[in-house]
């Protein structure tokens, strides 16, 4: 594994755990009934989350980057392994960033800070049921991110058995051919 794929590799980990950590709340909101403490539960968990030091999201942001930067690099290589598995990773992750900025921070505001005499409590629950959404969204393309890196791994160490094989095969037949 090289430097590129273990920067991809950490990141979209990285992210997994992040959001599954927000599953402990997001769950409730989308696969239980909606109670309202459990309203009150995830207004309290994004308040905090939102509220964060601006240090915990400059770190948040810049694995982001890495992660792009690391598939990019990959990409870059522009072999079949990279046109197939690197171009769906990059596309997976870019798609998971593109939900988080347009869904995930917009409905993250109202919740932790909604405008005074336009957004109402049910606007408040109803930007928390699409974060949660958003977030279980954001954690399916992560995985697929993680599963073609994965799939690209046993693909090349399928290619290279194969080629050994080959190879083995053509040293027994110039072994014969001299042997004749």
């Amino acid at each position: 594994m090289g430097f590129r794929q273990a920067a991809v590799l950490s990141s979209c980990c990285f992210f997994l755990g992040v959001l599954f950590v927000c599953l402990t709340v997001d769950y409730r909101v989308l696969f239980s009934p909606l109670t309202e403490e459990t309203v009150r539960d995830g207004l309290e968990f994004y308040t905090t989350f939102y509220h964060a030091p601006p240090a915990i999201k400059a770190l948040l942001h810049g694995v982001m980057g890495v992660g792009i930067l690391g598939l990019i690099g990959k990409v870059h290589k522009w072999d079949e392994s990279a046109t197939y598995f690197d171009g769906s990773s990059l596309a997976s992750f870019v798609f998971a960033i593109v939900v988080y900025i347009s869904v995930g921070i917009p409905a993250i505001r109202t919740v932790a800070t909604p405008v005074p005499d336009v957004d109402t409590r049910e606007d408040q629950t109803e930007a928390l049921r699409i974060l949660s959404a958003a977030n279980v969204i954001m954690a399916v393309c992560l995985g697929a991110v993680l599963t073609l890196q994965a799939g690209e791994t046993y693909a090349r160490r399928l290619e290279e058995r194969e080629l050994a094989k080959l190879s083995e095969a053509e040293k027994k037949d110039t072994e014969t051919k001299k042997n004749q």
